[in-house]
């Protein structure tokens, strides 16, 4: 096992790793819209789905891997009504064949955000 680790995404504010390499894929944990310096990215759901998209973006890069590796997302939205905008942004970073995804609603998520999105991809 093997922990990921940039400075292009947020630091792990836990006991957690950005991403861990195992068995030649990526875990990436679940991303808030926090920017790399850890400002919370204050706007709609647009806004927020953005910053988590590209810090996923940076943990898989910073790994050797890509967007275009990812195999399966777990989504968390805080209102399931985010949906519609929440499904904009994020079909704009991946192209098919598409990853397996999960979008659960849960009852409040970390420093009150909208969104958080976590992945696993294929790291070879």
């Amino acid at each position: 096992m093997e922990a990921i680790r940039t400075e292009r995404a947020p630091q792990a504010i836990g006991p957690y790793s950005q991403a861990v390499r195992a068995m030649g894929f990526l875990f990436v944990s679940g991303q808030i819209p926090l920017t790399p310096e850890g400002a919370l990215v204050e706007g709609d759901i647009r806004a927020q789905t953005e910053r988590v998209m590209e810090n996923l973006k940076a943990v898989l890069e910073a790994a050797g891997s890509g967007l275009s590796r990812v195999v399966q997302t777990t989504c968390f939205l805080a209102d399931m009504e985010d949906f519609p905008g929440f499904n904009e942004v994020y079909a704009r970073y991946f192209t098919p064949p598409y990853p397996a995804r999960a979008t659960v609603a849960a009852k409040a998520l970390p420093r009150g955000v909208r969104v958080e999105v976590a992945c696993v991809a294929l790291a070879e």
